[in-house]
């Protein structure tokens, strides 16, 4: 190994970037505080990013910051997975060896895919949110590094990164909350083309308010003379620094490599080619130094000493003569003791490019036979991508075929999908050129879901194209390329087209049903239905039990029922009958959701509560995350809130330890259900805004808008539950409707149009609601529906125009209410409260039917439906004319929980009725007071005489000019007298004026 070598061409003094140091230094010192940070430096190849990062480092170290810096890797046109989060989490390991360990700890298996060193990879079945787990659990694992110490991170070459590195870098730029962490990125901006993999990152990342863009720009005439100085330790003469300066253009890698070859007397002879100007110092070293170069230059991007010594194939104090030399010139640069790189990159790209085809095989060929015939050679973790790059450069399909497929695998097992997809690829590539009795050798994927390996069931016989194909559509759909994942699967029923095979046709039709939903492209059923008819009479197999189990999920979702829960029960007897376990419990949850919701509540509820232990016994990862989801899901649906709250508590520490953040995101959106439901809302505002921070998919984002426009709509924010129902339609699109959340949202626009005068919009959204008719199960949204549709009916009593539209309306109510069982108390008490909205919607005074309810909804611990239906019950029993103290109990009651839960609309109407009544509410229920003044209802809300013979006719549906006609006064003074008055009334429009006296029933004859 070489010891020191001296060096000169980098001048010794920083050079200009003062705007971009002091930006940097500052994120230091918020990370320094607590806040951590995101930045991206760019620039073109040679500006001067990698100096201006060097010349932070010192700063930091200076401040006892903990320093980790990576760099992605170039191999011919791969990438290594996850390359420089590798290596820089390798080099916190050595400086904090006990800290990340117990950062790490409990999670070593899984973390153990990007730092190999923490031990072996864990084996839990893959599934679509493994790279999200891990990520999760990388950035958690970076959080608690600096927790207490500030780390400087720093990925250098993004241009050169894998994807599995950009996904890595664009989450942990997301999901960073909390530690004293500055995270850096930096890459060429002019490698970056348009169609280059970086781009779309770099577009998400610049959308982030969080992550500061630093971009830098070549030198100027006096800095290129500041750099000159600093290089040449003398003031350049004018003739030289315009030369250098023109030819340069600023670029300071330029200006070094200019002022050396000036140095070097090569000035007369230099080509104005850049390649040549690169080349010059190269070309000024003997000749077996320049072929150690050419040797360095195609082994990578770093390259271990006894694997330059076996290719070189020079004796060991010649090699480091030659390394010397290269050094010396500041063409390559040590590594770690053991390894060498070139200074900078350009300098390989020129020496690579200058290769022969040739000569650039031959190299390739016996680095590959150097590393083949001695693998320590190089890490473990890199030692198969690289072999596999090396034989596909030496052009060897015979030897590369069977290492590009192990390097998937290994990629597999990293959770690097997309890295193992572009190695299938490359075997796809290469299946033709490699001899029949090499691909006698290979053998059928080990884990294509439950994909069969061979017509037999068996994967004793040899790998097929087509299985290739099957392994790279579960690696693009797991690796986010859905797009990829139909592609390959189309062009694979065409094989199949020719080769009759129903087994596997039927897999692959099921993984299109899976691609067309994520795709939003339909909802997948077609699909589904043609691989059911596929296997139909076939023997019974895993891909039975796994399109059983599609169709069972698929009818959950769309159109739950007999149906479904039939195909969820044969899913499990398939996959009890076949041994497929993670199978058979996908089904057991979907049985047990579906065994609820028709009624078997605690068969149901069972059967999921032992799906989840034993998904968690056994490390299920993907079905601890749909328990956790379901279950809580199901308890509210049957109206046991508190046991849902408990559930989801669990499944939240559950899902957080095993990194599932969008599975965490997802039940953190159903606790804040079960939370409004049980009057907790201040909590579930913040549980929804946990949620929100870690909401990777669309669906999950729309989930947390449908939380929140509920929370809007019960507080009477009507411009935010309108917005948030928009939002969350979006989210959730048109291609795929699923009931569970389509007649929810409904419910919140129907209402929201409703209380905003807009009866038309209202009555609308109900019939498209009905249209698309409440399955079985879904009473749980359809009995909510129903009942804010006679309420809003009921609200509508006496507007002018109204009536048109009202019998079909509580005709429709009716007629679905009599297919909706309701078996438990919560929809008992929903069924309690439509009888007496529908006898409200009448005409008819019912303060028994509200009683019922009100008591029912106590019951069940739901405050919010409680104050509904108490603050009914006041106004029905002064309806019937009762007395004022029977009323006075249950208005109390009311606005009580009301104005405890923040519902302001239905406080306001508590205290309105109070003051039609005349009854004096107390902070106390149990202490509301009859008041003996003679007060007017209609006084009671501040109204003028005048103003209310004016609300009167603007109850009965008259404009200001026919009003001014009536009262005999201006057009003018009744358009003054409508704005006091809506005004005093707090509501925004005459319409709505007109509902608050109809429902506060201040006029017995509005158009009198």
């Amino acid at each position: 190994m070489l010891g020191r070598v001296d060096t000169r061409s980098v001048s010794p003094v920083f050079v200009g970037r003062a705007g971009e140091l002091t930006a940097l230094t500052e994120a230091l010192a918020r990370a320094d505080a607590g806040e951590p940070q995101a930045l991206l430096v760019s620039g073109e190849a040679g500006v001067g990013k990698t100096r201006l990062v060097e010349e932070l480092l010192d700063t930091a170290c200076a401040r006892k910051a903990v320093v980790a810096v990576g760099g992605c890797v170039e191999i011919g046109a791969d990438g290594l997975p996850f390359a420089p989060f590798s290596t820089a989490l390798r080099s916190l390991l050595r400086r904090l060896p006990d800290e990340l360990i117990a950062a790490a700890d409990g999670q070593e298996g899984e973390l153990a895919r990007i730092l190999p060193e923490l031990g072996q990879s864990g084996r839990e079945a893959l599934g679509e949110d493994s790279t999200a787990r891990l990520f999760e659990l990388t950035v958690r694992l970076l959080e608690r590094l600096a927790a207490d110490r500030t780390v400087v991170l720093v990925l250098e070459d993004l241009h050169w990164s894998d994807a599995s590195t950009r996904n890595l870098l664009a989450y942990l730029f997301r999901a960073l909350r909390r530690g004293r962490l500055v995270v850096i990125a930096t890459y060429r901006a002019d490698d970056i083309h348009r169609r280059h993999p970086l781009r779309p990152l770099l577009a998400e990342l610049d959308r982030l308010r969080s992550v500061r863009h630093l971009e830098l720009s070549r030198f100027t005439r006096a800095e290129v003379a500041t750099q000159l100085a600093g290089i040449l330790a003398a003031e350049p003469d004018a003739a030289l620094l315009d030369e250098i300066f023109t030819r340069s253009d600023g670029n300071a890698f330029f200006v070094e490599e200019l002022a050396c070859s000036y140095g070097t007397g090569c000035r007369p002879g230099l080509s104005e080619s850049l390649r040549d100007v690169l080349l010059v110092r190269v070309e000024a070293l003997p000749e077996h130094a320049q072929r150690i170069v050419r040797i360095v230059a195609e082994g990578g991007t770093t390259v271990e000493h006894p694997l330059l010594l076996a290719v070189s194939r020079l004796a060991e104090d010649d090699l480091i003569e030659a390394l010397r030399l290269a050094v010396g010139a500041n063409i390559l640069l040590p590594v770690d003791d053991n390894s060498y790189r070139f200074r900078h990159s350009l300098v390989r790209e020129a020496v690579s490019d200058d290769l022969l085809p040739g000569e650039r095989s031959r190299l390739n060929r016996r680095y590959a036979e150097a590393l083949e015939a001695h693998p320590g050679y190089v890490c473990a973790d890199v030692r198969t991508t690289r072999l596999a790059g090396y034989w596909y450069n030496a052009h060897d399909a015979a030897k590369a075929l069977p290492v590009v497929l192990s390097a998937a695998v290994e990629a597999r097992q990293r959770y690097a999908h997309s890295e193992q997809l572009r190695l299938l690829e490359r075997a796809m590539e290469l299946w033709d050129d490699a001899p029949p009795e090499v691909l006698a050798t290979l053998r059928p994927p080990d884990d294509a879901e439950v994909y069969p390996a061979c017509a037999g069931g068996t994967k004793t016989s040899a790998l097929s194209y087509l299985d290739l194909m099957a392994e790279a559509t579960v690696a693009a759909r797991f690796g986010g390329d859905r797009e990829r994942a139909l592609a390959i699967s189309k062009k694979a029923m065409r094989v199949l087209e020719r080769d009759t095979d129903p087994l596997r046709a039927a897999w692959f039709w099921t993984q299109r049903s899976r691609l067309m939903q994520d795709l939003t492209r339909g909802d997948g059923w077609q699909e589904l239905a043609t691989a059911q008819e596929l296997v139909r009479g076939l023997p019974p197999s895993a891909v039975h039990a796994d399109i059983l189990v599609n169709i069972a999920s698929w009818g959950a979702l769309h159109r739950p029922g007999p149906d479904a829960l039939a195909a969820a029960t044969r899913a499990v007897e398939y996959a009890e009958l076949v041994g497929a376990e993670f199978i058979e419990l996908h089904a057991r949850l979907t049985h047990g959701w579906l065994t609820a919701d028709a009624g078997g509540i605690e068969e149901g509820l069972a059967e999921m509560y032992a799906v989840r232990d034993r998904a968690a016994e056994i490390g299920a990862v993907g079905i601890i995350g749909r328990a956790g989801t379901n279950l809580p899901s199901t308890l509210e649906a049957v109206g046991r809130s508190a046991e849902a709250v408990t559930a989801a508590e669990l499944a939240i520490a559950v899902c957080h330890q095993r990194g599932l953040a969008n599975s965490e995101s997802w039940v953190r959106g159903n606790l804040a259900q079960s939370l409004t439901s049980l009057g907790r809302w201040t909590e579930a505002d913040r549980v929804l805004d946990e949620a929100a921070a870690l909401a990777l998919s669309r669906k999950t984002r729309g989930l947390i808008a449908d939380r929140r426009a509920e929370l809007a709509l019960r507080r009477g924010d009507l411009a935010e539950a309108r917005s948030q129902v928009d939002a969350a339609r979006a989210f959730y699109g048109t291609h795929d409707p699923q009931p569970q959340h389509s007649i929810s949202l409904s419910r919140m626009a129907m209402s929201v149009a409703a209380r905003q005068g807009r009866l038309a919009d209202a009555r609308e959204e109900f019939r498209q609601a009905v249209g698309r008719g409440f399955p079985p199960g879904t009473q749980r949204y359809a009995l909510p529906l129903l009942c804010a549709a006679v309420a809003m009916e009921a609200g509508a009593l006496g507007l002018p125009g109204a009536a048109e539209g009202r019998a079909r309306t509580l005709a429709a109510v009716r007629a679905e209410a009599k297919r909706l069982p309701t078996i438990v108390p919560v929809w008992q008490a929903y069924g309690l409260l439509l009888d007496a909205e529908l006898a409200r919607a009448e005409g008819r005074t019912t303060p028994d039917l509200w009683g019922r309810a009100a008591v029912a909804f106590e019951q069940t611990g739901r405050p919010y439906e409680t104050a509904l239906a108490q603050c009914g019950w006041a106004a029905a029993l002064l309806d019937a004319h009762a007395d004022r103290s029977a009323a006075a109990g249950p208005l109390a009651r009311a606005h009580a929980l009301a104005a405890g839960l923040g519902a302001r609309p239905l406080a306001e109407e508590t205290e309105q009725l109070a003051a039609r009544a005349r009854i004096a509410l107390d902070a106390d229920p149990g202490r509301a007071a009859l008041t003996g003044a003679d007060t007017d209802p209609v006084r009671a809300l501040g109204l003028t005489p005048r103003e209310q013979d004016v609300l009167r006719l603007v109850a009965a549906g008259h404009t200001n000019r026919r009003i001014a006609e009536e009262l005999y006064i201006s057009p003018k003074t009744a358009s003054v007298h409508v704005s006091n008055i809506l005004g005093k009334l707090g509501v925004s429009g005459r319409t709505e004026a007109a509902a608050t006296a109809h429902r506060l029933r201040l006029f017995r004859d509005p158009a009198a």
